[in-house]
């Protein structure tokens, strides 16, 4: 990389604070040490946190403080805390239920479903975060929702994740589309407002995909309401994981016009003929 100018530096370290909510002297360290490079310093950055990081600090969360929290937020004769005790601890997460990044903290907490948090995860998930009390933990939760928005690798686990998420019955193959637009009315927009989904060129290297960072436009934030439209119009009784899986990527590599999409490749029929309904809409 050529040298990088003292203006580009500092457009750097305010883009990489104003991402990750570092303070400047962190996100200057991060980049000098990627060698200026935006998206390597913020994988470094969210795959190593700084030790002033909220939730991260060098003192280790006490494991008799989470567990007092979770006894506070789970009722008197339940072994687990369900739909009211989540409620509360919204509240004094100071997130709304509906947040996207209530998402991110069920997939750090192993929450088996919707409203549902068992005592094993609830432990597990806040030590692994460092919080042993809200203050802790509301800091946690914002930087879970920049790195929702931001760290692909890390949107994608969470993604993966909420197909099982939002299952409402033990062995169920599929979800339903009410379910499935519902979690991606959620998702979508989140990992669009950041480079989570930043359009990407996918190019078959012998047996792997190679992505490279796309120069043209790609999935725009009002195709979401056209694919919901399509679901209800023509997806059938649900949404199978192959489909639910299969959707990130192509989200993230379809062209804006849907010109470039591959009928010959393994999509999932749904993906393939919505491919080819959009293009009716968009023209």
């Amino acid at each position: 990389m050529s040298k990088v100018s003292k203006t580009q530096q500092d457009s750097l370290t305010a883009e990489f604070v104003s991402i990750t909510g570092s303070t400047t002297k962190d996100a200057q360290s991060y980049l000098k040490k990627a060698a200026w490079r935006l998206e390597v310093a913020m994988d470094a950055y969210y795959n190593n946190p700084p030790p002033t990081t909220a939730g991260s600090s060098s003192k280790v969360a006490d494991p008799q403080k989470i567990s007092a929290l979770f006894d506070k937020y789970k009722e008197p004769d339940e072994a687990d805390i369900g739909i009211d005790g989540t409620i509360k601890l919204c509240k004094d997460l100071a997130v709304e239920p509906e947040d996207v990044v209530m998402l991110a903290v069920a997939y750090e907490l192993k929450s088996p479903r919707v409203g549902e948090w068992t005592k094993e995860g609830w432990a597990e998930g806040w030590k692994k975060l460092n919080c042993d009390s809200i203050v802790q933990m509301r800091a946690a939760v914002g930087e879970l929702s920049t790195k929702l928005s931001n760290d692909t690798d890390y949107f994608r686990s969470v993604y993966n994740y909420t197909f099982d998420f939002a299952k409402t019955e033990t062995g169920q193959r599929s979800i339903s589309i009410e379910n499935a637009c519902a979690f991606w009315g959620l998702l979508l927009p989140a990992g669009l407002k950041g480079r989570a989904l930043q359009h990407m060129d996918a190019k078959a290297d012998g047996e792997e995909v190679v992505y490279t960072t796309s120069r043209e436009p790609g999935w725009k934030q009002e195709y979401n309401d056209l694919w919901f439209e399509y679901l209800n119009e023509k997806g059938g009784k649900g949404v199978s994981k192959d489909t639910w899986l299969m959707f990130f990527d192509f989200v993230r590599t379809i062209d804006d016009k849907f010109e470039k999409h591959d009928v010959e490749a393994a999509w999932p029929s749904a993906i393939d003929d919505f491919a080819v309904w959009v293009k009716s809409r968009i023209d």
